[in-house]
């Protein structure tokens, strides 16, 4: 036993020495940062193809690409524009496309329901909503979206609006303003991407790998996404430099927040500005400081929160809990019209006020099978794992809701809800920090952590298509760490708030005929409402008559009366035997 306990830590010596030997080979042949192309204007056409790419002299390696052989065009659109989209599906087997972070119809959203069958076309249109910031487009077929974006099926999409263009900031694609779209993979012997593995050992920005970006000696904007499958990066610059996010997934933030880390996990995206003033000549890299990440976070020396939880395939990996390089800047002359200076004030962000929620969801993540070896076993969202026929929840559209996240596992979650932005209330019951006070998308709930944001369910509603949350670490989410809701205008926000003595309703308890007397008799109702537990309209516009109504067909419970007189909502509990 002493004997195989020694081999196996020689081995794993072994492999990290030669493991660093390859780094370091690679370090003195740098590729230079591939920078995609973009698609402007309301007609945007993607064909998703089988392709290949070299990443290695004398090896072709299968790829899916978007438009090209990997990855998919930047998308720059406009706030207020209505563009026709055009999705072909090449590929031999079905795919879908998810506008991850726009605010559109569920229809329009590309989530598992709506599948682009193989050799056929998807044309969604839809009016850009969102506030200027930096989003993406990526597969998002269950069970089969780690697969499709390992192989490299996604892209960024930019929007612009009329605030974020009067700002002093660099906004000149490949110029001054550049994407950068971080993951780590893994490669079998044939040099072919590996899926739902936990030896992701090659870094790559943007389809790179070891890139180098000559960029000018002035202010330089980089739209960062982490589109790994399950890596957090924790971003910072060789020299610690400061540099300043100014954009969290939906929106600019107030103003610049200087930093010398970032957090970023799967699916989130931060635009940061680096002041590259008085260092031509010089190269600075960003980096992972992965030796800072706390445990139980992927990417930290330890996947879980305790050191003997195992990740089968995570160890030996040299990425993990420690510092790597992702690409190197190399800082040359300055543009013809350079931006010098950091702004200080950005955008007015209107968070959403506690106080105006109707009603607040808990949701609890927990592994399907607890103890040590848990890492290795699915997780659920309130003990259940994904169903396609279940709707988990029905919420009243123009409802604004607070949903509470406790993480109960031993890693961390980074949960991803469709349809809304949303704004963090808390973390453990403290305010977050300032670069996470805009508009979120993705929050990551670390081990033994609960998580508040607040949203409003505004301009769509289906009563039969859903919208998705899941975690967006994308092996949990093909194995079912997935929900779904409707957001349904037949719905009625049932918050007792509301409720006071300005009507009485008798009898109460009822037998289903009931009297509705009002404090004021002088004053007509505009509208009489019965609704039921779950916030679903069972009658509307009831007439009274002489104060009395008949309410056949109801099911013993709980219901509610609101009445609206003189432009207020009152409502009022009833009890049916």
């Amino acid at each position: 036993m002493f004997f195989t306990i020694n081999f196996k830590k020689k081995m794993k010596k072994i492999y990290l020495l030669i493991t660093g030997i390859i780094t370091s080979l690679f370090s003195y042949s740098q590729n230079q940062l591939f920078i995609p192309t973009t698609i402007t204007g309301t007609s945007v056409n993607l064909t998703i193809q089988d392709s290949s790419v070299q990443f290695y002299t004398g090896a072709i390696t299968n790829t899916i690409g978007i438009n090209g052989s990997i990855l998919g065009p930047t998308l720059v659109l406009n706030q207020g524009d209505f563009v026709n989209f055009s999705v072909n599906n090449q590929l031999t087997e079905s795919t879908t496309i998810h506008w991850h972070g726009l605010h559109v119809a569920p229809q329009n959203d590309g989530g598992p329901h709506t599948v682009i069958n193989a050799n056929s076309t998807w044309s969604p249109s839809f009016t850009i909503l969102d506030k200027a910031s930096t989003y993406w487009y990526h597969p998002h077929l269950h069970k089969y979206t780690d697969k499709h974006v390992s192989k490299g099926a996604a892209g960024l999409i930019i929007v612009k609006d009329s605030i974020e263009a009067t700002l002093n900031l660099p906004r000149n694609y490949g110029v001054d303003d550049f994407p950068l779209v971080i993951q780590t993979k893994d490669f079998d012997a044939s040099n072919q991407i590996m899926v739902h593995t936990n030896s992701d050992n090659i870094p790559m920005v943007n389809a790179t790998i070891d890139p180098y970006l000559n960029v000018p000696s002035q202010v330089v904007r980089y739209r960062v996404l982490n589109g790994s499958s399950q890596r957090a990066f924790n971003l910072g610059l060789t020299n610690n430099q400061t540099f300043y996010q100014i954009a969290s997934d939906g929106g600019l933030l107030p103003s610049p927040v200087s930093l010398t880390r970032l957090l970023l996990a799967p699916g989130e995206r931060a635009e940061i500005l680096v002041d590259f003033s008085g260092k031509n000549g010089q190269a600075i890299y960003l980096k992972s400081f992965a030796s800072e990440l706390p445990n139980g976070i992927y990417g930290a020396t330890n996947p879980g929160m305790g050191a003997g939880m195992s990740l089968t395939g995570y160890n030996p990996n040299p990425l993990n809990g420690a510092d790597f390089n992702l690409v190197k800047f190399i800082v040359g002359a300055q543009t013809s019209s350079p931006i010098t200076t950091i702004t200080s004030s950005l955008v007015t962000v209107n968070r959403i006020v506690e106080s105006t929620s109707n009603i607040t969801r808990t949701l609890t993540f927990s592994p399907a099978s607890m103890g040590m070896n848990q890492l290795n076993g699915n997780f659920l969202i309130n003990n259940t794992s994904f169903d396609h026929s279940v709707i988990n929840y029905t919420i009243p559209f123009n409802n604004t809701e607070i949903w509470s996240l406790t993480n109960q596992s031993g890693i961390a979650h980074p949960f991803h809800i469709h349809d809304v932005q949303f704004n963090i209330l808390t973390r453990n019951g403290v305010v977050p920090a300032a670069n996470e006070m805009g508009r979120k998308d993705v929050v990551l709930v670390k081990p033994q952590e609960t998580v508040r944001f607040i949203a409003k369910f505004e301009t769509f509603a289906n009563d039969t298509l859903p919208y998705m949350y899941h975690c967006h670490l994308l092996s949990h989410e093909d194995s079912g760490m997935m929900g779904q809701f409707v957001v349904s205008e037949n719905m009625v926000d049932i918050s007792e708030k509301n409720m006071n003595n300005e009507i009485n309703v008798f009898p109460n308890p009822s037998n289903g005929i009931i009297y509705i007397q009002l404090k004021n008799n002088e004053v007509e109702l505009n509208n009489i409402l019965i609704i039921n537990s779950l916030g679903e309209l069972v009658y509307a516009d009831i007439t009274l008559d002489r104060g009395l109504i008949r309410l056949s067909g109801l099911k013993s419970g709980v219901y509610y009366i609101r009445v609206y007189q003189e432009g207020k909502q009152i409502t009022k509990k009833l009890l049916v035997l």
